[in-house]
């Protein structure tokens, strides 16, 4: 009896402790919305399958405790019970990954209008490449790498010429302009995470990974890497601010003076 009662009020107790979490979403400030209700959908799903889970057990312990001259019945195999449960289980995986398939299919369907912006990871800082007047992007390759060329642009590229360059910076994006996130690591395993944006991606080694988003609110939001990549991981952070377009307009000037023309040296 005392089992099944703490069974019990453990379902319950994890049900109350959901709905008066401390532990909450930030307000959202991108237009990614649907991870919050892909999220939610996934608690509703995975919630009434424990809560009935754990009262189910709760009702077997009590209904079949042990009492003196009770035998308990052998039944190796139950093929009517195990159909219903593969197919209950089949309906709730497929409850669970449909959304995120559409939210994911979202994710990665940028807009034509969208701005590229290039975030590079490396143990333990974030930099940034922002395109010039021509707003285009310049190739880029680890093999270019140097003190004077940390995110290893292609010199030979026009287009890379009036790229803006912070390294280890703050990055800066207007409010309501579509962005596209390129996403590139010069050494290990990092990952690029802003919580207020619902913005998730991996930076693997080797390839550019992807994302687009708009944002919705001005303000200054903290980036984290989310994957553990080294000993200074947990340090690794940085700051993205959303700002009006005007005030986008003026910093983007001023930053003008830290193209990559401006900041490699002549080569013989």
């Amino acid at each position: 009896m005392a089992v099944a009662l703490i069974l019990v009020l453990i379902a319950v107790g994890s049900v109350l402790f959901h709905m008066v979490s401390p532990w909450w979403w930030t307000p959202i400030a991108s237009n990614w919305s649907y991870i919050d209700d892909t999220i939610t959908i996934t608690f509703w799903i995975t919630g009434i399958v424990f809560v009935a889970v754990v009262l189910f057990m709760a009702y077997c312990i009590f209904r079949f405790r042990h009492e003196p001259g009770r035998q308990a019945a052998y039944e190796p195999e139950n093929k009517r019970l195990e159909w219903w449960l593969t197919i209950v289980t089949g309906f709730g995986v497929a409850a669970m990954l449909a959304p995120g398939l559409f939210v994911w299919n979202q994710f990665i369907t940028v807009p034509e209008d969208a701005t590229d912006v290039e975030i590079v990871g490396q143990q333990w800082q974030w930099s940034y490449r922002l395109p010039g007047a021509d707003g285009k992007l310049g190739t880029s390759d680890t093999r270019n790498i140097s003190p004077d060329n940390p995110l290893g642009i292609n010199r030979d590229d026009a287009n890379g010429k009036d790229d803006v360059v912070i390294e280890g910076g703050e990055l800066r994006l207007p409010i309501g302009r579509p962005v596209k996130a390129l996403l590139r690591s010069v050494d290990v395993l990092h990952d690029f995470y802003v919580p207020e944006f619902r913005a998730k991606m991996d930076l693997v080694p080797g390839q550019i990974s992807y994302f687009w988003l708009t944002p919705t609110r001005t303000g200054t939001f903290e980036i984290l890497c989310a994957e553990l990549c080294g000993v200074g991981h947990s340090q690794m952070r940085g700051t993205v601010m959303v700002q009006t377009e005007a005030e986008y307009q003026a910093w983007i000037g001023e930053m003008s003076k830290r193209t990559f023309a401006r900041l490699s040296p002549p080569q013989n």
